[in-house]
């Protein structure tokens, strides 16, 4: 059913849902230095694109445990930052991508494979904390979207390790370094798009309250 008999969307208030973000924030934050580390080293980009997504996922966790109780202009501002970040970073991974292509440096597939597997198993574990808490207002939303956009980045960054190693060519990596800018593109569009619903559902309830008392 409609209208009266909808719950309102999780906002994030609770002991649990805190505690899951602050695991999942020292997950990331660790994880982005061990792949920035080891994409720099290895010269790939689909590392370097992962670990990026990490340190992202750093902040913006942190702005969700922030903002959590906050008015909902609020955390609908914030997740318009997050998504507006989100959408920058897969810009810069495009251009990182551009200028690898012209270097044509072929990267370490042995790193890239057993870095992505580490990767995953993080992001798998953050997905698994998060699970019970998938589905909510924008910026609970933006929270599980990022940790499943990892997952599948991982997956990608393994795949393209295997067919550097097959292949000897540099061209995996920045074909799923690209790829997962779009991705990154895709989420930041569906975050933004749910948080000026979240507006503009706000000020109609404050104009109704003004029209009410005025």
């Amino acid at each position: 059913m409609s209208g009266c008999c909808e719950s309102p969307p999780f906002e994030g208030g609770s002991i649990g849902y805190k505690r899951a973000l602050w695991a999942v924030i020292a997950i990331n934050a660790v994880m982005f230095g061990i792949e920035m580390s080891a994409g720099l080293v290895a010269n790939s980009q689909a590392l370097k694109a992962d670990a990026l997504d990490f340190a992202g996922d750093t902040v913006t966790y942190a702005l969700s445990l922030l903002v959590i109780g906050a008015a909902v202009r609020t955390r609908a501002l914030a997740s318009l930052f997050k998504a507006a970040s989100l959408g920058a970073m897969a810009l810069f991974i495009l251009v990182l991508t551009a200028i690898r292509y012209f270097e044509g440096m072929t990267p370490d597939a042995q790193t890239m494979g057993s870095i992505g597997f580490l990767a995953l198993l993080a992001n798998v574990a953050s997905v698994l904390i998060l699970l019970k808490w998938r589905d909510g207002d924008s910026n609970v939303r933006s929270v599980w979207l990022c940790s499943r956009n990892d997952a599948i980045g991982n997956v990608g960054v393994i795949a393209a390790g295997g067919l550097v190693a097959w292949t000897g060519s540099a061209w995996p990596d920045l074909v799923v370094g690209a790829l997962l800018a779009c991705l990154f593109l895709k989420s930041s569009s569906a975050i933004f798009s749910q948080a000026l619903l979240e507006l503009r559902s706000d000020r109609k309830a404050s104009s109704k309250k003004h029209e009410a008392f005025g």
